[in-house]
């Protein structure tokens, strides 16, 4: 069974990869033998700074910028494996008091970005097949008040990734969502979701306790940890499995 996570002689390409899940996904990959890696991120110092062992090739750019998809990706070739998990988390306002360049903002990121992502990684492994993985949210599956456009990006996310593996699944590409719940991630120090709840590192800690509190399982896990049900969904072990969205949120999705 251990073969079965054995990346090696495989590509991946990993977007929001300079931190987060996208880092802790880099990682896994590189600690299971991937061959390459590469990794889009519009910090381009964060993925400079990247230590990995495989063969690194760092693009730096907004996924929600088409020329990032045609012109700095001309010579991507052929890729076994994808996460497109760039995105970004406005919020902390209703409906009637939110901005529609926010809006916006959000969907251009986090919809559009998956969009093209996905268009131009299902035409790479068009001649072999492969695995995509779309970093969605439990915000995508149950309505919480003053993440209208976060919530609605994600649920978009869900039903993009439902689409895609009804059309990939001819030529072998398997696409599936990670759907995680709260996760110690640095989105959260610029979310405005979480209001007051940001700044200091004491802060910080008192934020994640108050996540955990929304979960049955009272606890937010580490990106490392969500990072492994990435790498599962890409791996061989499931390649029985497309179309599906792993909840990784503590059960907070059963919460009434």
């Amino acid at each position: 069974m251990a073969s079965d996570f054995d990346f090696s002689g495989k590509t991946t390409l990993i977007t929001g990869a300079a931190s987060g899940i996208g880092a802790a996904t880099a990682r896994w990959l590189d600690a299971h033998g991937a061959k390459k890696l590469v990794l889009v991120d519009m910090d381009r110092p964060a993925l400079d700074a990247m230590d990995l062992s495989c063969e690194v090739d760092r693009i730096s750019g907004d996924v929600s910028d088409s020329a990032l998809w045609t012109i700095g990706m001309r010579d991507l070739g052929e890729i076994d494996c994808a996460l497109l998990n760039a995105g970004i988390a406005p919020g902390g306002k209703s409906i009637v008091d939110s901005d529609l360049a926010e809006w916006k903002k959000c969907m251009a990121v986090n919809v559009d970005g998956v969009f093209m992502g996905l268009r131009r990684v299902m035409k790479a492994m068009a001649a072999k097949g492969g695995s995509v993985v779309v970093t969605s949210s439990v915000s995508g599956t149950k309505p919480y008040p003053g993440t209208a456009a976060y919530a609605t990006s994600k649920a978009a996310v869900l039903q993009l990734m439902r689409v895609a593996a009804a059309e990939g699944a001819s030529q072998g590409i398997r696409v599936n969502a990670i759907a995680p719940g709260p996760v110690d991630t640095p989105i959260w120090d610029k979310a405005d979701i979480t209001g007051s709840l940001h700044g200091s590192d004491d802060a910080r800690a008192a934020m994640m306790r108050e996540l955990a509190k929304g979960t049955l399982l009272k606890r937010v896990p580490d990106t490392d940890e969500i990072a492994a049900s990435i790498g599962f969904l890409l791996s061989d072990l499931a390649a029985n499995v497309t179309g599906i969205a792993l909840l990784s949120d503590g059960g907070a999705s059963l919460r009434v």
